[in-house]
């Protein structure tokens, strides 16, 4: 059937700017006229902080998700971009970020650069910086989250998303964890504990270097799937929690409602991200997020 409508010039270029726009950032557009609202990515991906760059991970999740995993994936950099709102026509919220801004300004991004190690000069000074964090995950968004998943769609958390667990309820109970602290770069072994479920299935254990995650695990232990295992016996120890051991969850799967909830710790480098094993378990996740397996 063909659509003998003539096109404006206008309705050409905007056709034209949407898939542009859904190849630059990975969200596949299928084949419709011109014109057509463009339909949603399969997945929602609220990434990027202070110490964690859209950018790798953009280019991470391009590679796994998009062109491995088959998936279409909208990346969102601006935290004030996301509501209730946003979340509607996606099948998966995806979330690797801090949950906190800093809206008077900070020194500096990377660790190296920090004023105890490298001073920072500038003439004239620069003056009126506050590098107080805050909250930019409202109460309402954190509702809003837990409505989405609880009518039956899917969140997946990586990483440092469970840092905003201890200040928004509903946030924890969807994603299931409170957050407890982390070592300093160190190499870790990602354990698999639950081999027969549907993500972790065909996956072997492997091994990351960078930030261990330690937290308190909310749900049912069953449903942990894997373990992250310092293999020399270093522990983690805070005033508040006390020692924590060795070893924490770091991988976890459940229904929640109608809908699915994911986490997996690793996520602080590409190489991480890349480790052969860690994108089986992606993938693998991927599928179980959608339904597909």
């Amino acid at each position: 059937m063909t659509n003998d409508k003539p096109i404006s010039r206008r309705t050409a270029l905007r056709g034209a700017a949407l898939m542009g726009a859904g190849a630059a950032f990975g969200a596949a557009i299928p084949s419709a006229r011109l014109g057509a609202e463009p339909a949603k990515a399969d997945v929602l991906a609220v990434i990027g902080d202070r110490w964690h760059s859209f950018d790798y991970l953009r280019t991470a999740f391009t590679r796994t998700l998009v062109k491995e995993g088959g998936a279409s994936v909208a990346f969102m950099p601006a935290p004030s971009d996301f509501d209730a709102a946003a979340l509607v026509g996606h099948k998966i919220l995806l979330m690797l970020c801090d949950g906190l801004a800093f809206p008077g300004g900070y020194t500096t991004t990377y660790p190296f650069m920090e004023p105890d190690k490298v001073k920072i000069v500038s003439d004239p000074p620069v003056e009126g910086l506050d590098e107080t964090a805050a909250n930019w995950l409202t109460a309402g968004q954190g509702k809003a989250i837990r409505k989405f998943v609880e009518a039956g769609g899917s969140a997946w958390f990586f990483h440092n998303a469970n840092y905003i667990s201890g200040g928004n309820a509903d946030f924890r109970h969807v994603e299931g964890a409170l957050f407890t602290g982390h070592t300093g770069f160190r190499p870790y072994k990602m354990k698999i504990v639950a081999p027969d479920h549907p993500i972790t299935r065909g996956v072997k254990d492997f091994v990351v270097t960078e930030e261990q995650h330690y937290l308190i695990y909310d749900k049912d232990p069953e449903t942990a799937l894997v373990r992250s295992v310092n293999e020399e016996g270093q522990t983690y120890k805070t005033a508040k929690y006390g020692d924590q051991g060795a070893t924490c969850e770091a991988c976890w799967a459940y229904d929640l409602g109608k809908g699915r909830v994911c986490y997996m710790a690793p996520g602080h480098t590409i190489p991480s991200l890349w480790n052969p094993e860690y994108v089986k378990l992606q993938k693998n996740a991927l599928r179980w997020l959608l339904r597909k397996s």
